[in-house]
């Protein structure tokens, strides 16, 4: 929420790549694989990537890191990696976010009544690893792909 909290990285792959999946759910798996594999490197354990259906809560729609998505990544049972998908007929986003530091009691002062109590949120696993880290891991990840 404020500068270096978060991690974001995005990836674009054409419609002709061999990553593209007509199914939109599908086609974030392996972008989740990728995290897992950076987060386990990182030192992360008990990785989990996300292969079912959307997992609605209370607060999802107006905190999306409320619920979880196809191929989001679970670090213990918490949210680590958010994944979003923007796609056309040519190419497909994929945008992804991790915590370095989770501050729901800064973001639900920031959300309009009504709003949840910080006791209402799911829980998010914060990453301590540097850019640089998370660059090396997740280049390494995706080389392998």
């Amino acid at each position: 929420m404020l500068p270096g909290e978060i991690a974001w990285l995005d990836v674009v792959v054409p419609a002709a790549d061999v990553l593209w999946d007509d199914d939109v759910g599908r086609a974030m798996w392996w972008f989740g694989d990728v995290w897992a594999e950076a987060l386990a490197a990182l030192g992360s354990s008990a990785v989990e990537v996300h292969r079912g259906p959307l997992v609605a809560r209370p607060w999802s729609r107006t905190v999306c890191f409320d619920g979880i998505g196809a191929g989001e990544v679970l670090v213990d049972g918490a949210k680590a990696v958010g994944i979003s998908q923007r796609r056309t007929r040519r190419w497909m986003r994929l945008q992804a976010a991790v915590h370095r530091r989770w501050r729901p009691d800064l973001l639900v002062t920031l959300l309009a009544e009504p709003r949840p109590a910080v006791s209402e949120l799911s829980p998010v696993a914060e990453l301590a690893a540097t850019d640089d880290d998370l660059r090396t891991a997740v280049g390494a990840a995706l080389a392998a792909r």
